[in-house]
């Protein structure tokens, strides 16, 4: 039940963003904000979250996980969902901000 609520909550996040931003720190950011945020947080997850921090992860890393959770060939409900509505200048510009911040 909280997989179907979160996923939701992080599609309507999705909804609300536009795609015409270009590859940046800056464009990540906002995406960032609106999305990755209510589980991996900025700088550290949530609280209580079981999941990772992305702050300071290698961007192509970065990349290379979310593209795999987009085509489905990594497996997580959750995150196939929401990486499913990534466009390929959405994803660098996350992983791009993501990498440059500190842990």
């Amino acid at each position: 039940m909280k997989a179907i609520v979160l996923t939701g909550l992080c599609l309507l996040g999705l909804s609300l963003q536009t795609s015409v931003f270009a590859a940046s720190p800056y464009a990540g950011q906002a995406r960032a904000a609106a999305v990755c945020s209510q589980c991996h947080g900025i700088r550290t997850p949530s609280a209580e979250a079981p999941f990772p921090s992305l702050a300071g992860q290698d961007q192509t890393y970065l990349e290379t996980a979310l593209k795999q959770y987009r085509d489905k060939t990594r497996k997580n409900d959750v995150m196939n969902a929401i990486a499913g509505s990534l466009s390929d200048t959405d994803i660098q510009s996350v992983a791009s901000y993501y990498s440059k911040l500190k842990p």
